[in-house]
């Protein structure tokens, strides 16, 4: 029987809230039951972490207990670093929200429109009528979208693959138009490279994850922070986890604003502490409160957002984590514009990793929550399963009325 790793740290000190047992309950009978290897759960308020919770293991098959300093894959998670970096940029003047984007990195100009496909298969392109702006980026309206859930930009690479006249990546849609998930990011990191003449790792280290604390986040690992790692575990078609060799290690000399990131849940929870005061924590400013605020609204009018159909059941099952509920989506996370039953309020903030890494902010009921894992497919629903009973013992038993 697979039991709780000893929590530690803030944990061992904290005086818990009542009923907060429930929620190690909960944790604990995924990670006993085998449907999840190991995870790292915490909660803030305004002051000070809330709850703390590492249960299972890094690494099933070698027994290696999950800790709450754990190291993780937190691929996508990074968009939100990405996004309070180029808002910085906003409040310095280094970069404009509904500016061409292209006016920053030329690379942007002249965008390529798929509009469909000829009788052959031949990918039709138009130019773009509009340019992409910095505020099409941050709320994925730009018309990049992903390979994993966007089907003509499957079909789209097979052709281009063997075509190298045809553009690598045109948009899906008009810039403004629609909403996709995708490579906006990425972009977004590049400016921030350009704009703020740094490395996007340098830049993040100097303004973002250095002045907060965040010592264990980054695109690269220390041989001490790879002992902390857990190991991706891959669900088979039966559901067993099994376990993967972890990655090599290595120092990037190009990063990525969409992924490729590492970081604990002590310290992804402090940047969403960070947003939930408004952009300071601990004397420390990383935004202004009118910058969060806006992050923090719908940017996208009344187009939907957030419900994705993948096209490889490998890396990502469809995903839709709130049927029924009105997503929208602001600069930096995905907007639940309707209450989740029997969870967050109205308005609050979210988003995640690939593999399996979860965040969420409640601006009503002053609450900032963060869950790690280490499984594919993204959206597992075992996973999920422990993210939903993460959430509801948070808001049940720890959240209070604005």
């Amino acid at each position: 029987m697979i039991t709780a790793a000893p929590l530690t740290g803030i944990a061992a000190s904290l005086n818990k809230p009542a009923h907060s047992e429930e929620i190690d309950r909960a944790l604990q009978a995924r990670v006993s039951a085998r449907e999840i290897p190991g995870v790292v759960a915490m909660a803030a308020n305004e002051q000070s972490v809330v709850y703390e919770g590492a249960f299972g293991f890094r690494d099933m098959a070698a027994a290696s207990r999950m800790s709450t300093d754990t190291v993780f894959r937190i691929a996508s998670m990074v968009k939100l670093l990405t996004s309070v970096a180029a808002l910085q940029l906003v409040e310095r003047g280094k970069l404009e929200l509904d500016e061409p984007a292209s006016n920053i990195d030329p690379t942007l100009a002249s965008a390529q429109v798929l509009t469909g496909f000829d009788a052959k298969g031949v990918p039709q392109l138009r130019p773009a009528q509009k340019p992409i702006t910095l505020r099409n980026l941050l709320t994925h309206t730009s018309g990049f979208s992903y390979l994993l859930w966007d089907p003509n930009v499957v079909r789209y690479l097979k052709v281009a693959g063997s075509n190298p006249s045809l553009p690598r990546m045109p948009l899906m849609f008009e810039p403004g138009s629609r909403w996709a998930y995708g490579g906006s990011l990425d972009r977004v990191g590049r400016m921030v490279e350009i704009a703020g003449g740094q490395s996007l790792d340098r830049y993040f280290s100097d303004h973002i994850t250095g002045p907060l604390g965040m010592n264990d986040t980054g695109f690269s690992l220390t041989v001490k922070q790879r002992a902390r790692q857990a190991r991706l575990h891959v669900r088979d078609a039966n559901g067993k986890l099994l376990p993967q060799p972890l990655e090599k290690l290595n120092v990037p000399k190009v990063f990525s604003g969409g992924g490729g990131i590492y970081s604990t849940a002590a310290d992804y929870l402090t940047l969403l502490q960070a947003l939930l005061n408004g952009g300071s924590l601990r004397e420390t400013s990383i935004l202004r409160p009118e910058t969060v605020a806006l992050m923090s609204a719908n940017q996208i009018g009344d187009l939907e957002a957030g419900i994705l159909k993948t096209t490889n059941l490998a890396l990502s099952n469809d995903v839709d984590f709130f049927p029924g509920v009105q997503l929208r989506w602001g600069l930096g996370h995905m907007i639940n514009i309707d209450p989740v039953s029997d969870g967050r309020k109205a308005g609050s903030l979210t988003w995640a990793g690939l593999f399996n890494t979860y965040y969420w902010i409640d601006p009503t009921m002053r609450i900032a929550g963060v869950i790690m894992m280490q499984i594919l497919p993204f959206a597992d629903r075992q996973a999920l399963k422990a993210y939903r009973q993460f959430e509801r013992g948070i808001c049940h038993t720890l959240g209070r009325p604005a």
